[in-house]
């Protein structure tokens, strides 16, 4: 598990238990929107609480799902700036609601689903265990519930902080961390090692990958097997570099 994840985790369910056993802690960090003149902390502390069991569940296991692999693609500090950013835009958004009572990181986390999902739109992940749906339209399906909960009423739903997420997460992807990481991957492919200065490329030792690099790597060593290392697309080559031995790498 990555540094910012494991951080977010362990912050979302210690605050969950301080509100079980202080009900006084919801009161005082939860989001209204007309009084954040008083309580401007509360554009902060209301995404790290939770109405209940299955609330804070869905939020830490969409986190656990999209964050890791995120966050090794986007770095530790841009990663944890979206999470920010995108709880900030959804609380902000919800200020269309003065009086509501706000909180969850619900939009901080589809903010990280929709930054996901412009890396890997085409991942799927299996709704209740049984139906696959790819992450793409994951994304679509959760803007349009929010859309059509905000012109029904809500039902006790902030679906405007889900928008809001969603919304600050695409903007900061366009403004910071998509165009930026497409700038960076884009010089790294362009200077990718060739097939001879890649190093040792069989002792990459598999067991110390994290398992969402694993599979990738699994599936690039098989090619080298079957097609020569070669056959790597420049991608491929820089992808692999990354996992062997740094006293195997040539200049």
């Amino acid at each position: 598990m990555t540094p910012w994840v494991k951080r977010l985790l362990v912050a979302n369910v210690v605050m969950f238990f301080l509100q079980q056993a202080m009900p006084a802690v919801t009161a005082a960090l939860i989001l209204i929107p007309s009084q954040i003149l008083t309580r401007p902390w509360t554009l902060v502390s209301y995404m790290f609480l939770h109405a209940g069991l299955g609330h804070i569940f869905g939020n830490m296991l969409g986190l656990y799902f999209f964050g890791p692999r995120l966050e090794q693609r986007l770095g530790s500090e841009r990663f944890i700036m979206l999470y920010m950013v995108s709880g900030l835009s959804g609380a902000l958004l919800s200020f269309i609601t003065p009086s509501a009572y706000i909180l969850g990181a619900s939009g901080a986390v589809l903010g990280i689903t929709l930054a996901y999902a412009r890396f890997w739109p085409r991942d799927q992940i299996y709704i209740w265990g049984v139906l696959p749906v790819e992450v793409r339209w994951l994304v679509v399906g959760y803007t349009l519930y929010s859309i059509f909960g905000v012109s029904s009423g809500g039902g006790g739903i902030a679906h405007f902080a889900h928008l809001g997420g969603m919304l600050g997460a695409f903007a900061f992807m366009q403004l910071a961390g998509y165009n930026a990481a497409g700038r960076k991957w884009k010089k790294e492919v362009t200077a990718a090692p060739a097939p001879t200065a890649m190093g040792d490329w069989s002792r990459v030792d598999r067991s110390t990958i994290h398992e969402v690099n694993r599979d990738e790597v699994n599936r690039i060593l098989d090619k080298i097997s079957a097609t020569g290392v070669a056959s790597l697309t420049p991608q491929e080559r820089v992808f692999l570099s990354n996992f062997v031995p740094p006293d195997d790498r040539k200049a």
